[in-house]
């Protein structure tokens, strides 16, 4: 029997690791952690990716990724979080996956992603700030299936989570669970291979609501980043157009 696959394809630190989080606490589905990131930075080195502690027994290229996922819904509804970037664009071609799987998309200010990427990975490339290929996926998806995947934005989970996922959850064809907007303290085991880039969702239990002194933070912290490093505001300008395109078909802008 075959059960539904939900994939989020996201960009990096989009909150994504914390949603994934969420997923796991419904209790009623399997979890993947970036399955694809093997295929993009190990079976075809297109970068070494700092902070990544590989398992041996992970499969590494795409079509094997791509076996696994679907052996795993099998034997129950799986969800699995991944860039958009690591099957760009050659995951276009495979229409029997993409009709398989049920699409959505997280998207978060690329000043604010983009300032928090730069913490942990000062070399991150252009292509890896992720927003481009999400958008050439989700545009890719549209055309071939003829639905419009459900696109979430961050901002709006911290800023009333419960109506987010449950819009979320609707749109995917999921039953509402609140009480999993609480979580436990306890790592995945899947994430021990990332663990740097995630202390802290590791150190929370919830989502917390973003403060204006926050988001003063994270205005600043971007005007400092770009004066002390000129290509991160060409990085910036290059990936707001597809931003801002994503931000129209998230939920409450269409």
């Amino acid at each position: 029997m075959s059960h539904p696959i939900i994939a989020l394809w996201s960009h990096p630190r989009s909150m994504s690791t914390a949603f994934e989080r969420i997923m796991r606490a419904r209790g009623d589905l399997e979890c993947l952690h970036e399955p694809f990131m093997y295929d993009y930075y190990i079976n075809r080195s297109k970068r070494v990716m700092p902070h990544f502690d590989a398992m041996d027994e992970h499969p590494r290229s795409y079509e094997a990724i791509r076996a696994m996922i679907l052996a795993k819904a099998e034997q129950g509804p799986l969800f699995f979080k991944d860039m958009s970037y690591y099957v760009m664009p050659h995951v276009l071609e495979d229409t029997q996956f993409l009709g398989r799987v049920t699409h959505s998309f997280l998207i978060r200010d690329p000043k604010a992603s983009l300032t928090s990427y730069a913490k942990l990975d000062p070399e991150f490339t252009s292509e890896e700030l992720g927003l481009e290929a999400q958008w050439q996926h989700y545009e890719g998806i549209v055309k071939l299936t003829g639905r419009k995947p459900v696109v979430i934005e961050s901002e709006s989970i911290q800023a009333n989570a419960p109506a987010a996922m449950q819009s979320y959850w609707r749109g995917v064809g999921l039953s509402d669970k609140p009480e999993a907007l609480q979580w436990g303290e306890d790592m995945p085991a899947d994430w021990q291979q990332v663990s740097g880039w995630h202390q802290g969702v590791l150190s929370s239990t919830s989502v917390k609501p973003v403060t204006d002194a926050k988001r003063q933070e994270i205005e600043d912290g971007f005007k400092k980043l770009i004066a002390a490093s000129p290509r991160f505001e060409g990085i910036y300008l290059h990936h707001l157009p597809y931003y801002e395109k994503l931000r129209k078909s998230a939920a409450g802008h269409g």
